[in-house]
């Protein structure tokens, strides 16, 4: 029987590091990959050790060589800068608030790393997520054992295809297990700290903005929902739907922001209640347990990775609404594959940009990216 040969994502931290022990011991042909992302114009990310630096590369690359496999740098630096640095920027100056990893995820890691997997004549891509993948009539992506580690949020994206091929080694693993087992595996990045949310911030987000693209500086007004000019802003890409900090004193009780229109450069805010909302439109979907949605569903939706899920029903929407308290805001043209999201409880900081994925009990049914709250009717 062929030795079956997999690729594995290799960022110089401990989980990816045991993925690679772990699959080599369960007989598969192991050959490991780092991605060079680190686009050359940035600052060097060195001081910190992140996932793009010359050090994790090396922490890779020491792995590969202790356990004996196949090392290999890849350079994928202008699909980098491309997919998910000048998406993560242009999405900010659009109103809305991204996440970068998902689109990383899609584009880099189970897009051009896979690729160069089959290339290397590889069956499987495998990564140090925190999740499972399941085989049947449809490939299943379900939660990982440990909850507080679980990464499903950020891989609703993958495909069929891209499932069939991607192993989870860590999936049913606990992050205690996992640093346990590299250090019995003898592995020096046993005790290194998790990398960052986004590898290619470093600091406040706001201040890679302003490096990276000057002209979004561009201050306008901060309105309530009346209309009624309440201060300045210092350019709409700087906020997000929910923020309190940074707005000032804008009146006796605490306002958030509550939308923001890119049209007129203005950043519209509220009370605390006004802040929460009952429903959502989506699209950009991906349906991983299902092929399509068909009709209503009850589902737990996930709006933002750090936010618990909710119970929602979940239906097509053949259009949508593109107001807010009767003021414009970001929206998306009409379309059939856009979802409506209608929670039982009322959700804060429903954020356009952010994706909202759908469970059932373990198992990813799919998920969206958030185009815009919904009005009250």
């Amino acid at each position: 029987m062929k030795q079956r040969r997999v690729l594995v994502a290799m960022s110089g931290g401990v989980d990816s590091s045991l993925a690679a022990v772990l699959l080599k011991e369960q007989g598969y042909d192991v050959i490991g990959a780092t991605m060079q992302l680190w686009p050359s114009f940035l600052p060097d990310p060195e001081e910190d050790g992140g996932c793009c630096s010359l050090s994790a590369v090396e922490d890779a690359r020491r792995v590969a060589s202790k356990i004996g496999i196949p090392f290999y740098v890849v350079n994928f630096q202008d699909l980098f800068q491309k997919e998910v640095i000048d998406r993560f920027v242009d999405e900010y100056a659009a109103g809305r608030t991204p996440n970068p990893c998902i689109v990383c995820n899609t584009y880099v890691k189970f897009g051009a790393l896979l690729h160069k997997a089959r290339q290397l004549g590889a069956d499987y891509l495998a990564t140090g997520h925190y999740a499972r993948v399941e085989s049947g009539h449809r490939f299943l992506l379900r939660k990982a054992i440990d909850a507080s580690k679980d990464q499903t949020y950020a891989l609703y994206g993958l495909t069929q295809d891209q499932l069939a091929a991607t192993l989870f080694p860590l999936g049913n693993l606990h992050k205690s297990e996992t640093r346990h087992l590299a250090a019995t595996h003898g592995l020096a990045v046993a005790d290194k700290p998790d990398s960052q949310e986004i590898c290619f911030v470093h600091g406040d987000y706001r201040d890679f903005l302003k490096s990276y693209r000057p002209e979004l500086s561009k201050p306008g007004e901060i309105v309530d929902l009346s209309g009624k000019v309440v201060g300045k802003h210092a350019g709409l890409a700087f906020y997000t739907i929910g923020q309190r900090k940074g707005l000032g004193a804008l009146g006796p009780k605490p306002m958030f922001v509550v939308a923001l229109d890119n049209e007129k450069n203005q950043v519209i805010v509220g009370d605390s209640s006004q802040v929460m909302g009952n429903s959502l439109l989506a699209g950009h979907l991906n349906w991983i347990a299902i092929p399509a949605l068909q009709g209503s569903m009850r589902v737990l939706a996930k709006i933002r990775y750090s936010f618990p899920p909710a119970w929602a029903i979940i239906k097509p929407s053949a259009s949508a609404e593109r107001t807010v308290a009767g003021r414009a805001v970001n929206g998306a043209a009409a379309s059939a594959s856009l979802v409506k999201v209608e929670f039982e409880q009322p959700q804060r900081a429903i954020t356009p940009g952010q994706a909202v994925v759908f469970y059932v009990e373990d198992k990813v049914v799919g998920g969206g990216t958030i185009l815009q709250a919904l009005p009250e009717h």
